[in-house]
């Protein structure tokens, strides 16, 4: 048995949990919020109660002093102390196509993470930051990084190449990368155990939908295609970042007045449904308002459906069949009608949903297809955390 702490580190944030494995057990988790921004706070949940805690915390040393003392706190702490704590794992947005699978934290993984920065600037200078304050406080112990890029390694040229010069690949390495992979390699493996279905012989078309969003092609347990390319810009719209995008619109607003910062801007934090609604980059408020007769709105939730079945239906038609379609993440787990305005129109490809499965399913997991679908459609419920706990312990205890 041992105690796995799970480090997800952001910018000005910090996710933390801590499992008892093998037993995938959670005891707790906490989040720290507004690291940098003068007053912050530190909010945690344990089997034993409530914690929280506001104070100035000005960087990530600061807070993982907060995480110590949360942790280990005498009334509603999830340890008794950090020496019960064996490994820690952590979450790494870029591994570039330098990691296929998860791996020991070491000086040179280290420097190859900040050799990724480039391609994730930021998300991976936080990431180390991270990984640097939690070796300060358990020392020795084994420290694992879990990659959102690795699952995607697997693509074939033909999915991650794009149709510019090579040498631009082979110069900058510009190719599809891929995000969201960790959820993606959980919710693959989940649904095969719905479905009591081995992972040879079984393609599934995964659909993380959440402020962030992304499709992925699943065959035989290995990713081979994805939305989300270069950056998490690409491929679906999402809660503020605009999707697939003629590249000549850009040149066009550049010719305008538009530099890059504006650019960024624009397609990362004013576009998506946010953009598109004029209302909220929340599914809830958007839903609320078309309702209301807000066409801007109806539009949107149109437009972001259309999206994912054009997805669905060009990973169908790559591969060899298609057993299942899932969804996760925060929409896909939580909004019934838009799992069943995506389905709409897939019933010819022989994706049929029944829509008393999928009221009575709700926001749990669950079969939401009919009988007669040739493919099924499930909601799984993704948990990127233990992920990362399972691949730490795995990799640190396992021989």
């Amino acid at each position: 048995m041992a105690k796995i702490l799970v480090i997800n580190c952001g910018s000005s944030s910090l996710k933390y949990e801590v499992y008892e494995m093998p037993e995938k057990k959670s005891l707790g988790k906490g989040l720290v919020e507004r690291i940098g921004e003068g007053v912050g706070i530190i909010s945690q949940e344990s089997l034993k109660g409530k914690h929280s805690e506001e104070a100035p915390i000005p960087d990530h040393r600061k807070a993982m002093e907060l995480v110590r003392k949360a942790l280990t706190d005498g009334k509603a702490g999830i340890i008794g102390s950090m020496d019960e704590i064996a490994a820690a794992g952590h979450r790494v947005v870029h591994g570039g196509e330098f990691y296929a699978e998860s791996v020991i934290i070491d000086g040179k993984v280290l420097e190859t993470v900040d050799k990724c920065s480039e391609l994730a600037p930021l998300h991976n200078p936080p990431n180390i930051t991270g990984i640097k304050e939690t070796i300060n406080l358990l020392g020795k112990k084994p420290q694992v990084a879990v990659f959102d890029t690795a699952f995607h390694q697997t693509l074939p040229p033909a999915a991650y190449l794009y149709g510019i010069p090579r040498e631009l690949y082979d110069k900058y390495r510009i190719r599809r990368y891929g995000f969201h992979g960790t959820s993606h390699r959980y919710v693959a493996a989940e649904v095969l155990n719905m479905l009591k279905r081995s992972e040879e012989n079984t393609s599934v078309i995964s659909c993380h939908l959440g402020n962030g969003a992304s499709v992925t092609a699943v065959r035989n347990g290995k990713s081979v295609d994805t939305s989300m390319g270069f950056t998490p810009l690409e491929g679906l719209v999402m809660g503020t970042r605009s999707g697939d995008i003629d590249p000549a619109v850009l040149l066009y607003l550049l010719k305008r007045g538009y530099n890059e910062a504006k650019l960024d801007k624009l397609l990362n934090k004013q576009s998506g449904m946010l953009g598109l609604s004029g209302v909220s980059n929340d599914m809830r408020d958007i839903e609320k308002a078309a309702a209301e007769g807000n066409k801007n709105a109806q539009e949107a939730l149109d437009v972001y459906a259309y999206r994912i079945r054009k997805y669905i239906g060009a990973y169908a038609a790559n591969l060899p069949k298609t057993d299942a379609i899932l969804f996760t993440g925060g929409i896909g787990q939580n909004s019934v009608s838009t799992r069943a305005k995506i389905c709409e129109g897939l019933e010819g490809i022989g994706i049929i949903l029944d829509p008393k499965k999928n009221e009575a399913t709700g926001r749990k997991a669950g079969i939401i297809s009919a009988d007669y679908s040739p493919v099924a459609i499930a909601v799984v419920i993704t948990n990127e955390e233990l992920q990362i706990a399972i691949d730490t312990y795995d990799l640190a205890f396992k021989k």
